[in-house]
């Protein structure tokens, strides 16, 4: 919500308003459009939230259609090999391979999971920017 300005009523018509009243303005100005652009930011990010939130749905439903792919054509390469050998020694070499497979992705996903870095750095490191600055501003 945006407030209207007012005139000034300390200052009498065709004077000049006081170093305190312009600086009285432009904090309320300013602190006025923060306030904007934070309500803006925030129509944004629900805005964006909400088609990612779409979009997650449809890759949800892509990863179930994609392991049933994986589980029909597992399917068939066990009824395939039932054909030259016994349905249980079948399913266990199409197990096997699935396995291998599982372990192969477990120690990438490890190896890549151990270089994520919880902490923000560079968001910490612009905050600490930010408040040297507002410590000694001239600095």
């Amino acid at each position: 919500m945006a407030s209207s300005p007012q005139p000034d009523r300390a200052v009498p018509y065709g004077e000049e308003p006081s170093v305190g009243v312009l600086l009285s303005r432009v904090t309320s100005d300013v602190q006025s459009l923060f306030r904007q652009e934070v309500e803006l930011a925030k129509t944004e990010v629900k805005q964006e939230a909400t088609k990612a939130g779409k979009a997650a749905g449809m890759y949800g439903g892509a990863g179930f259609a994609g392991y049933m792919v994986l589980l029909f054509l597992s399917l068939a390469a066990v009824l395939g090999l039932s054909n030259v050998m016994d349905g249980g020694w079948a399913a266990l070499i199409v197990t096997a391979v699935w396995a291998v497979i599982a372990g192969v992705l477990y120690a990438q996903g490890r190896s890549r999971m151990r270089t994520v870095s919880p902490t923000p750095e560079r968001t910490v490191e612009t905050m600490k920017e930010n408040t040297r600055w507002a410590r000694h501003p001239t600095k």
